[in-house]
């Protein structure tokens, strides 16, 4: 099944790039980081995954000429700041600082409820304790990536009381390094991805703990994040093919 899906997707995409071509100042440049499972290169200018998938369907069915572009996650938001063209992002959290100047899809998935991943040998952080709780304790440091937002309920309780903590620049996978010669204690990221991290570092699970806090909500929405040059028409056209 998953087979017939990659080889569907990828004739759509080579049909769609093909009656494009001498336009290609209308294409919509859509752009990833790999990030399984969310969002996982399967062939040249094709991505697959929980975000990706219904993300290029909803392209695809909505006949709207798009590329595929990779692009490191921190350069992704300063791309639509800019609004120097027609670019969207997938699977991106929404929050205010973003919608004024970002157009948002209707949400394409909804995490579970996010966790943290500690070391299993930190005795110091443990699951079961309130993110207050943690956020309080001086002898935990929490690492986040710098200008990346956890969602609205996580950013709110980090604004309000503010943990001990590092900003980094770079990725889930070197922040999993920097957790595991002890730069900081526990970060921040989706249940659905956690395992798939660690393997892809080349680290052994066992070595990790998942953190779960009591009082998280349900996981946050996810959605297709556009610069304002691409046109509420194009967002339209996507909401009518995800609203099915």
């Amino acid at each position: 099944m998953k087979a017939k899906l990659i080889h569907y997707l990828l004739l759509l995409s080579i049909l769609t790039a093909f009656s494009s071509a001498s336009i290609s100042d209308n294409i919509v440049r859509v752009h990833y980081n790999e990030r399984p499972p969310y969002l996982t290169t399967v062939a040249h200018g094709i991505a697959v995954g929980l975000t990706a998938t219904p993300a290029l369907k909803a392209f695809q069915a909505s006949g709207i000429k798009h590329q595929w572009v990779k692009t490191p996650s921190n350069r992704q938001i300063a791309i639509l700041e800019k609004n120097a063209g027609k670019d969207c992002l997938v699977g991106w959290f929404k929050n205010p600082q973003r919608e004024k100047f970002a157009l948002y899809s209707h949400a394409i998935y909804q995490d579970k409820p996010t966790i943290a991943l500690a070391l299993f040998s930190n005795t110091r952080i443990e699951s079961g304790r309130t993110m207050e709780a943690v956020f309080k304790d001086t002898n935990l440091l929490l690492l986040v990536k710098d200008g990346y937002s956890y969602g609205s309920y996580i950013d709110g309780m980090i604004e309000k009381h503010n943990p001990k903590r590092h900003s980094v620049l770079v990725e889930n996978t070197n922040m999993l390094q920097m957790i595991n010669v002890t730069r900081a204690d526990y970060f921040f990221t989706a249940e659905e991805e956690a395992d798939g991290l660690i393997r892809n570092a080349g680290l052994f699970q066992g070595d990790y703990k998942y953190i779960r806090f009591p009082n998280t909500p349900a996981g946050n929405k996810r959605y297709i994040l556009c610069s304002k040059q691409v046109g509420s028409e194009v967002i339209n056209k996507l909401n009518s093919w995800i609203e099915k």
